[in-house]
C-alpha cells in the first residue's frame, strides 16, 4: 500500500496528432507501463494517475482544470513522450493549481543501434519535446521541478519521491488550521508574524484560543479514558522507577493523560493538525502540558512553545513529508554551546516538548519542578535523541515575504551523562562548520525555534519552498560561506 492514500499524482504525457493514430497508439501504452511501474515499485509514495494523452490545446486546458477540480490530485508530473508544440500548453499551464514535476526522461533506455529508423525517432524524440516544453515552463515563469534520467532509475525515482512527499505536505497545509492556545511569549519578536500573509502563503488558517477552552474539557474527562492513555504511554514508554513508587508522582502522570485527553477533544472539535502553548496562560490547568504534548506530536500533530504558530506548522508540514520514513521530527530550540576548540557542537532541548520520535532508546517519563509556569511540577518525557544526519528548519515572517532557513547537520551522541537535565535534548554538529553555519543562519534572521528531522531532506524542503513561492536558504555541507553571504547582502539591500 502506498503511504500516501488521499493523495494522487497525475501523469500527463505529451504528444500531437502529426504523427498519426499508430504512434498515438503507442504513445499511450507506453504511458501506461509506466504509470504501473509507478504505481507497482516501492520507491514511489503515492499513486500516478495517467488521465490520458495530451494532443491538442483543446485536451490540455480539459486535463488541467479536470487536475484542478480533483481534490486528491496534490500533483502533476508532464512528460513529452514525442515532440508537443509548447503554444498549445500555455492554456492548460496558466490554470494550472497544482505542483508541478517536469520528468525529462524517454521509454526506451538504450538506443536500438541496428534497429533504429525514423519512425523510431519520431516516436521517441523526448530529447527534443521536452526542450520545447522546457522554454514554455521558463516562459511563463512557472514553478516547477525537473527531473531527468531513465524513468526506472531508482535516482530518478528518489527525487520524484521527494517532490510527491514535498507536495503531499503542501496539499495538507492548505487545509491546515493551527489552535494558538493563548497568545505569543510576551515581547518575544520572532514567533509573530502575518497570520492573513500566511494563510495567502501556505494556506495555513491560524486562530486563537483562550485556555479555558482546554480547561473546560479537562472537567469532563473520565477515569476511564485516563486509563486508556495511561496504557498507551506503558506501551511507548519506560515509567521511571521513582515516579512508579511515588503515589504524587504518578497522580503528576495521571494529569499529564487527562490534560492529553483534553486536548485531543479540542484539536478534533476545531479540526486543528497543529498546535501551540504558553505557559505564561495556564489558567485552569494543573500543570504545563509536557507528556501530553510530547505524545500527541509523536502521534503527527505539529506544535510550537511559546505560541510560535510557524513553527507548529512547520513540524505539522515536515511530519507529513516524512510519513513512512523512519527517523522522527520534532520541535526543537537551540540551547547551549559546547565550544571546544574544533569540536563545537549544539544542545538542543526544551521545557518539556520534545518529539520521542527522534529518540535514541526507549524514553522515560518523569516528573520533575519546573522553574517557570507556577504549576504542579509536571511529567515529561526524558530521553537522548539518536545520532545521525539531520536537519532543522524554520520558517521565517520578514514582513513583506516568507523565508525558509534550513541547516544541514551532524547529530551526535552525547560524549557524557546528564543526570541533572531532566528534559529531551539533542546534540548536533552544524555544517559546513560550527562558526560558518552560526554565521549565515543569525545573518538570515533564523530562529531559535527549529523543526528538527532526520526523516526529511533538504531536497523536500526545497521543493516545498518553491511550490509555496518563498525563499529557501540552505545551510549546508557544499555550502559556500562567502557566496551565502553575498546573496543575502544583496536581498538586504535589495528590500531597503
Amino acid at each position: 500500500m502506498k503511504t500516501y492514500t488521499s493523495h494522487k499524482f497525475w501523469f500527463i504525457v505529451g504528444s500531437q496528432l502529426l504523427y498519426g493514430p499508430d504512434a498515438l497508439e503507442q504513445v499511450t501504452a507506453h504511458a501506461k507501463i509506466m504509470t504501473d511501474f509507478f504505481n507497482q515499485t516501492d520507491a514511489i509514495p503515492a499513486s500516478v494517475i495517467q488521465p490520458g494523452i495530451a494532443t491538442s490545446s483543446e485536451d490540455i486546458v480539459a486535463l488541467f482544470r479536470k487536475a484542478n477540480a480533483d481534490p486528491e490530485c496534490a500533483g502533476i508530473i508532464t512528460w513529452m513522450h514525442t515532440f508537443s508544440p509548447s503554444k498549445m500548453w500555455i492554456g492548460g499551464l496558466l490554470e494550472n493549481q497544482r505542483p508541478l514535476l517536469h520528468l525529462h526522461t524517454q521509454f526506451n533506455r538504450d538506443i536500438p543501434w541496428d534497429s533504429i529508423d525514423m519512425d523510431f525517432m519520431n516516436l521517441n524524440q523526448s530529447a527534443h519535446g521536452d526542450r520545447e516544453h522546457g522554454f514554455i515552463h521558463a516562459r511563463l515563469r512557472t514553478a516547477r521541478k525537473v527531473v531527468v534520467g531513465y524513468w526506472q532509475d531508482p535516482e530518478v525515482l528518489a527525487h520524484i519521491a521527494a517532490w510527491m512527499r514535498a507536495a503531499a505536505a503542501f496539499a495538507d497545509g492548505k487545509t491546515m488550521r493551527v489552535a494558538r492556545l493563548g497568545d505569543n511569549m510576551r515581547e518575544v519578536a520572532v514567533t509573530e508574524g502575518n497570520k492573513v500573509s500566511a494563510q495567502i502563503q501556505f494556506g495555513w488558517q491560524v486562530n486563537g484560543y483562550g485556555i479555558s477552552e482546554v480547561a473546560r474539557r479537562l472537567f469532563a474527562v473520565t477515569d476511564k479514558e485516563i486509563d486508556a492513555v495511561m496504557q498507551a504511554y506503558e506501551a511507548r514508554y519506560h515509567i521511571a522507577k521513582e515516579v512508579l513508587n511515588n503515589e504524587g508522582a504518578m497522580r503528576r502522570v495521571r494529569e499529564q493523560a487527562a490534560i492529553e485527553c483534553a486536548l485531543r477533544s479540542f484539536l478534533s472539535d476545531t479540526g486543528a493538525k497543529a498546535f501551540t502553548t504558553t505557559f505564561e496562560d495556564l489558567a485552569g490547568l494543573p500543570q504545563l502540558p509536557g507528556l501530553a504534548v510530547q505524545h500527541l506530536m509523536e502521534d503527527g500533530f505539529g506544535f510550537g512553545a511559546e505560541g510560535d504558530w510557524k513553527t507548529a506548522a512547520l513540524v505539522r508540514t515536515m511530519k507529513v513529508m516524512g510519513l513512512g520514513l523512519a527517523g522522527g521530527t520534532s520541535f526543537m530550540e537551540d540551547y547551549t554551546y559546547h565550544l571546544e576548540p574544533g569540536n563545537e557542537m549544539v544542545l538542543g532541548a526544551h521545557m518539556l516538548e520534545v518529539c520521542p520520535s527522534i529518540a535514541a532508546a526507549r524514553p522515560r517519563i518523569e516528573v520533575h519542578a519546573l522553574s517557570i509556569g507556577g504549576k504542579n511540577d509536571p511529567a515529561r518525557l526524558v530521553f537522548d535523541a539518536k545520532s545521525g544526519t539531520a536537519l532543522a528548519a524554520t520558517v521565517l515572517d520578514l514582513g513583506d515575504s516568507f523565508r525558509l532557513v534550513v541547516n544541514e547537520v551532524e547529530a551526535m551522541a552525547l560524549p557524557q551523562a546528564m543526570p541533572k537535565l531532566p528534559v529531551a535534548r539533542a546534540l548536533w554538529k552544524p555544517l559546513p562548520d560550527f562558526k560558518s553555519a552560526l554565521e549565515l543562519w543569525l545573518i538570515a534572521g533564523g530562529a531559535h525555534h527549529t523543526s528538527f528531522s532526520y526523516t526529511v531532506t533538504a531536497e523536500i524542503l526545497e521543493d516545498w519552498a518553491r511550490m509555496a513561492g518563498i525563499e529557501c536558504l540552505l545551510i549546508g555541507r557544499k555550502t559556500s560561506t562567502l557566496e551565502l553571504r553575498r546573496q543575502l547582502e544583496q536581498e538586504r539591500l535589495r528590500q531597503r
